[in-house]
């Protein structure tokens, strides 16, 4: 084959949808990276690497509903184009497919995230990234994924026989839209929102032990960030709007309420005024996409 034509083959091959318009200014694409197993079930990522990487790596957590799929409709799925701002700003995604419901619940899906963030850790070489510049971002049940991330993430058992378990699953910034953060207090105090209230119709999301009071106690604290929250948060940016009805703006209040109360030194808040949960479709919405790029690239990126 003239080399032409196979240049022009291999350009063609690593595209994503958008096209760009020179192969030097081409994302490669490796789909369905086995990052872990359970019950015989293969967890998997998409791996978009820039043409001008610029060292640091992002999670993208695919879910919404506590459901994730890489391409099944009705479900969140990987979607390029939603990541084209980083990428072009040159960081590597990694495009993480969790566990879903009814099979599994929200715990089972805050264990996959750590694992994701182990695996990408131990193989950050192999993906030219650096191991200490690692972002995470998500929306709604992506974003409670986010945020349970940033505030679990840390060592890993150093006495576990796979090395990726290991490794240190700890994050070094977040941003989310609009994310549950405490289902005890959810909307107001006291409040519970364990399969219940805005979440009664997730209900089977939070397993069978949100079917007694306390079952709902016991779980409501076990999986809502805001009860990991340090110091030693990394720096976290929330969006979320000021008519959200399924996930209160409390939410993100409290969150970042309790943050600064314990002087994690970098957190913030946006609100948008009238928007509810979600608007429009919010991953291409230019003010929010730019202002979770910017807190990467402040906090990700060697300083000038």
């Amino acid at each position: 084959m003239p080399k032409s034509i196979c240049a022009a083959v291999l350009c063609g091959l690593i595209l994503l949808p958008w096209h760009a318009s020179k192969c030097d200014d081409a994302v490669r694409r490796t789909e369905d990276v086995v990052y872990g197993r359970k019950f015989g079930m293969a967890l998997t990522l998409d791996l978009f690497q820039p043409a001008k990487p610029n060292g640091a790596g992002l999670l993208f957590l695919v879910n919404g509903g506590w459901l994730s799929s890489k391409s099944t409709p009705l479900m969140v799925t990987v979607r390029p184009d939603d990541y084209r701002v980083f990428l072009e700003r040159g960081y590597t995604v990694f495009a993480i497919v969790t566990s879903s419901q009814p099979k599994f619940v929200i715990s089972d899906e805050i264990d996959d995230v750590l694992r994701a963030a182990r695996f990408v850790r131990f193989n950050a070489a192999k993906y030219g990234v650096d191991p200490e510049r690692l972002g995470v971002m998500g929306s709604s049940s992506g974003g409670h994924l986010t945020l349970s991330l940033a505030t679990r993430g840390g060592p890993g058992n150093a006495e576990a026989a796979d090395p990726i378990d290991r490794t240190s699953s700890a994050v070094h910034a977040a941003a989310c839209f609009f994310p549950p953060t405490d289902f005890l207090n959810y909307g107001s105090p006291g409040a519970m929102g364990v399969g219940a209230g805005p979440m009664a119709p997730l209900q089977v999301a939070f397993g069978p032990s949100a079917l007694t009071s306390e079952g709902r106690e016991q779980l409501g604290r076990a999986i809502s960030p805001i009860y990991y929250v340090t110091k030693s948060l990394p720096p976290t940016l929330i969006i979320h709007g000021d008519k959200d009805e399924v996930v209160p703006l409390q939410q993100a209040e409290i969150f970042v309420a309790k943050a600064r109360s314990e002087q994690a030194p970098f957190v913030q808040l946006i609100v948008r005024p009238g928007k509810g949960h979600g608007w429009g479709d919010f991953w291409k919405s230019a003010e929010d996409i730019e202002a979770f790029a910017n807190w990467f690239d402040q906090h990700l990126l060697p300083k000038k």
